[in-house]
């Protein structure tokens, strides 16, 4: 038998229609916490979604010494890194992708029609570092609609 903490952290549920926005924020990106230190007794997580409008990208960004996992939930996007932003990866729902700490980066929606929707999490916080005056690459990017 393992030792359980004599005191237990209390289970909770947290209601899709009253989920807050998540601290840190970045241009079209738009954070909502599930599971985060805001609205639950959660240490070192944060699980939340991230919405991206038709056509949008967002600034660009790095996520400090935080790891993120992300999987579309719904929609197409891309993940723009490496110098000048000129390295993309495309991703599509049912995809899972790792985002290192430090790495700078920019999200973006492939559709100009549908939103994108990601569902994410950060170990161990929603740290958000946005980037100002970064010199960001002309790239084709191949759009879906």
């Amino acid at each position: 038998m393992t030792n359980a903490p004599t005191t237990l952290k209390r289970l909770s549920v947290q209601r899709r229609d009253a989920l807050p926005e998540a601290p840190g924020q970045t241009a079209n990106a738009r954070r909502v916490s599930g599971v985060s230190k805001e609205n639950t007794e959660v240490k070192d997580l944060w699980f939340g979604k991230v919405y991206t409008g038709p056509g949008e990208v967002s600034d660009p960004h790095h996520h400090g010494e935080a790891e993120t996992g992300g999987y579309v939930f719904q929609g197409q996007g891309f993940i723009r890194f490496g110098e000048r932003y000129e390295q993309i990866v495309y991703l599509e729902e049912g995809d899972f992708v790792y985002v290192p700490p430090f790495v700078p980066h920019i999200e973006g929606n492939l559709s100009h029609t549908k939103e994108l929707i990601w569902m994410t999490t950060r170990n161990p916080d929603n740290i958000v570092v946005n980037l100002r005056d970064q010199d960001v690459a002309d790239i084709e990017i191949d759009f879906v609609d």
